[in-house]
């Protein structure tokens, strides 16, 4: 988990989290493939149904826009991020074959005057303490990608953590986790690992496509809407049933929800107005996919310091071995 979280790669940039992923999956699946996209696709082969289990490889970050003389870097988002969560924070530069670090400010800041007014995405910038001759003699220019850079570890107890990325390197380690647990091949299974899902969900177009799985679960983390008491982290893990932009397959979810209580394994249900998953372009891959996502809720989604309960996280994992043991030949609603 650890070293999934602390790779980096922005949509678009997967590539050092892909090599955490196919270093760590090897010996527990049958192949192994990178396609076009940069999906990692590794397979465990097995009588059908062929089964589609994806996580999102990519995370939310900047890229450089603009550089002043000064050195000053205005930058554009990669996938939502509210700018509030930005001041102060840092930032993590591959400069050819270095590493630059910088901060991120705005004028208030730098010159220490109060904050009056809410900042916006065009109001900062990053500096690095390097002038733009500087910076591009390191090889940094307009169009290069930017991490949010951040520690991880537990807060409280041991079994909260916190840390940049949960969003999705947890799907990632749970994929993980069912590949090395679940010892019978009662099915084939496709871990699929996909990129850019954070600024339009592409990845998972062409690894669906190219697979047409059977069915397909979307490993994913969910915000929490723990003010209004409706999800909570450390309650089990959450089955979404519809989002702002997908209704999730029925027969899957109800099948999921009836293995779960048999195995007295809580989960929590999630519907909501607003952002969509991987599952979306899965489910109309070809002439369709049933397909539907399970995962755990987060705080501070979409933020530089995520908060997860590592239960929710394990109990995602057995569901998911509990499901693969004995799964649904097919879904028609």
């Amino acid at each position: 988990m650890k070293d999934l979280i602390h790779a980096h790669g922005v949509s678009g940039s997967e590539e050092d989290v892909r090599a955490v992923i196919k270093e760590a999956i090897k010996g527990h699946v049958s192949e192994i493939d990178t396609d076009k996209m940069g999906n990692l696709i590794a397979i465990r082969k097995g009588p059908k149904p062929k089964i589609m289990l994806a996580a999102h490889m990519d995370e939310i970050g900047l890229v450089v826009k603009s550089i002043s003389e000064s050195g000053r870097m205005h930058f554009s988002p990669v996938g939502g991020i509210d700018p509030l969560t930005l001041i102060g924070q840092r930032v993590h530069i591959k400069a050819g074959k270095d590493v630059l670090h910088g901060v991120i400010s705005t004028e208030e800041l730098t010159d220490g005057n109060d904050i009056t007014d809410k900042p916006k995405i065009s109001d900062m910038f990053v500096d690095t303490g390097l002038d733009k001759k500087e910076l591009e003699k390191k090889g940094v220019w307009v169009g290069t990608f930017m991490d949010l850079e951040q520690d991880s570890g537990p807060l409280g107890k041991d079994s909260i953590i916190y840390g940049k990325a949960l969003d999705d390197r947890i799907g990632c380690y749970i994929l993980l986790e069912v590949a090395r647990r679940l010892k019978a091949k009662a099915c084939e299974i496709a871990f699929v690992f996909t990129v850019q899902e954070e600024i339009g969900l592409y990845g998972a177009v062409t690894s669906a496509y190219e697979l047409n799985p059977d069915w397909a679960i979307v490993v994913d983390v969910i915000n929490t809407y723990e003010s209004k008491d409706v999800r909570r982290i450390g309650k089990g893990p959450c089955l979404t049933i519809k989002d702002s932009l997908m209704i999730t397959n029925k027969c899957l979810n109800n099948w999921i929800a009836e293995v779960a209580r048999k195995k007295n394994i809580p989960i929590q249900l999630d519907v909501t107005d607003v952002g969509t998953t991987d599952a979306l372009n899965i489910s109309v891959s070809k002439g369709g996919v049933p397909s539907t996502v399970l995962g755990v809720c987060i705080k501070n989604i979409h933020s530089t310091a995520g908060i997860a309960d590592l239960k929710d996280v394990e109990a995602c994992i057995e569901l998911l071995v509990e499901l693969l043991r004995n799964p649904l030949k097919s879904c028609v609603v």
